[in-house]
This record gives structure tokens, sequence and C-alpha cells, in this order.
């Protein structure tokens, strides 16, 4: 009797296996995010920084600031020097004003003595030669118009120069403003508030840990049944086999194959080459980065 019920039991367990050849999963892969580092844009002592690990964030939230003092002064610099070049420039009208008298004290002249010669009460010399004073007064005019011009052009441009100066260290001056450069949580911290930092230097970490993605592998026989905006199911897994589920959305399929990763366990673990795919889920704050996962594509 104990016989018979082993062999029932055991076509039972077999039958079973039989019926569940079907995989839970399609593929697995470990969750990543966008990641970003940022970096000081300029060089200077750090006077404020309010960063810590985990932190979340806005987008465009000043969180420190790298000494101004030596921009500042420049700025100020150049705003004096730029006040020194407008109070060179010439006063035209002022320095013209006594040529244009004159030109036109011999212009009255030589009409009287066109008159006069008219007249016969004058001779042609003396006409002559007021036109002649005329001519000399009006080029004297044309050229000191053309100094004071070319004096005045040559001002304004020092005083553009400047201008362009003070736009580059007020560049300058905002690159001191450390900036979020997106939403997310502060994953890595560089530095600390008082040190000297040089520009280029890494300052801190973000990522965007609500909208995440899954890496997975997947061999060139499932790659047929997947294609960009396909939705599939996602599946964390904790452990010990509590898992949870996630829609998620085929973002990317690489359009070359690689060798398997170590770490990557595929549909077929005899396959040489596989294609990397991402995998977009919206995150509820359980998923963390580096977690392993499983991929359930829907036919």
């Amino acid at each position: 009797m104990r016989t018979d019920n082993y062999i029932l039991a055991v076509a039972a367990l077999m039958l079973a296996a039989c019926g569940n050849n079907e995989k839970e999963y399609d593929a697995t892969g470990t969750f990543e995010t966008t990641e970003t580092t940022v970096f000081a844009e300029q060089s200077g002592r750090l006077m404020a920084f309010s960063v810590n690990e985990g932190d979340e964030t806005d987008a465009s939230v000043e969180v420190g600031l790298i000494d101004t003092t030596q921009i500042w002064l420049k700025i100020q610099q150049l705003d004096a020097t730029k006040k020194v070049y407008n109070s060179q420039k010439p006063d035209m009208e002022a320095q013209i004003a006594t040529t244009q008298q004159q030109l036109l004290k011999a212009q009255q002249e030589e009409q009287r003595y066109k008159e006069l010669v008219t007249d016969g009460a004058a001779p042609s010399k003396m006409l002559d030669d007021a036109s002649s004073n005329v001519k000399v007064l009006q080029k004297q005019l044309a050229a000191q118009q053309s100094a004071l011009a070319t004096s005045t052009r040559s001002l304004d441009k020092q005083s553009d120069m400047v201008d362009v100066q003070v736009r580059q260290l007020r560049d300058q001056l905002r690159k001191c403003h450390i900036v979020t450069p997106a939403k997310g949580t502060v994953l890595e911290k560089y530095v600390e508030r008082g040190e000297f930092v040089a520009a280029g230097k890494p300052l801190f970490k973000i990522g965007d840990t609500q909208n995440m993605y899954m890496r997975a592998y997947v061999t060139s026989v499932q790659l047929q049944h997947i294609k960009l905006g396909q939705k599939v199911k996602v599946f964390a897994d904790y452990g010990d086999g509590q898992k949870k589920e996630y829609d998620g959305t085929v973002t990317w399929i690489s359009s070359r194959s690689e060798f398997t990763p170590k770490t990557i366990l595929t549909d077929d673990e005899r396959a040489d080459l596989v294609y990397a795919v991402k995998i977009a889920i919206k995150n509820d704050g359980y998923v963390k980065i580096g977690m392993y996962g499983k991929v359930k594509i829907n036919n």
C-alpha cells in the first residue's frame, strides 16, 4: 500500500513539473537610474554647502556658494575703468564751436566782398583771399570733426571691451553659485563646506530615483518578441521569494550584441551573445539602485 502511494506521489510531482515548464521570467538584471555628477565651475573656498547624502531636492535649487570676493572686486574695477573712458569722450560741439564761429564770420566776409567786387568797389583779389580763408576753415572744421569722431569711437570700443569683460566676470560669478541640475536624490557627497575646490572638481552626485530603469539582457531569440514602447512586467527581487511587481516600458534596445556579462542570467545561459535592454519603471520608493530584478515579457 505504501509502495502504491509513493508511486502516485512521484507521478503527481512529475506531472506538475511537466505542466509548469514555462519560466516565471524571461530575463534578469539590476536596477539603475540616471545619475548626474555636479562639478565646480570656479575655483575658490566653499563658503556654503548644504548637501547631504540622501537629501531629496528639486531642480535649480542653490545648494552651495564658492567665494566670489575676487570676481566682485574685478567687476568694481572694470566699472571704474568704464567711467574713466566715458569721462574722456570729447565734447564735440564745444571743441568745434570756435572754428564754426570763425567759419561763419569768414563766409560773411566772403559774401560782403562778392557784393563789393560786383559793384566795383573792391579789387577781386580781396574776394579771392576771403574765399581761400573760407576753404581753409572748412577743412580745419572737417579735420577737427574727424579727429574727435575717431577719438570717440576708440573710447566707445574700449568701453565695449570693458562691458564684455564685465559680462564674462558676471558669468563666472553666476557659476560660483552651485545649483542642482535636476530633481532627484543626492547619492554621494565629495566635499565639505570650507574646503578649497578647483574648477572641475566633483562636488556631489544626484540621481533620479523616482524614474528608474532596469538593465536586462536578452538573447537573439527573445529579441524578436521585444520592441520599443512595449509594456512588460518587472519584479523587484528582495530575496527569500519576496518580490514586488511594477509596470515597465521598454525604452531602449541595444543595436549591437555583446558577450554575456558574468553577473547576468539569461533565458538561455548557453548563449554567448546577448542584447542589452532598458525598461523604465515608476519607483514607489522601494526599488534601490543595484537591486536585482526580473522581467516577464508579455508576448
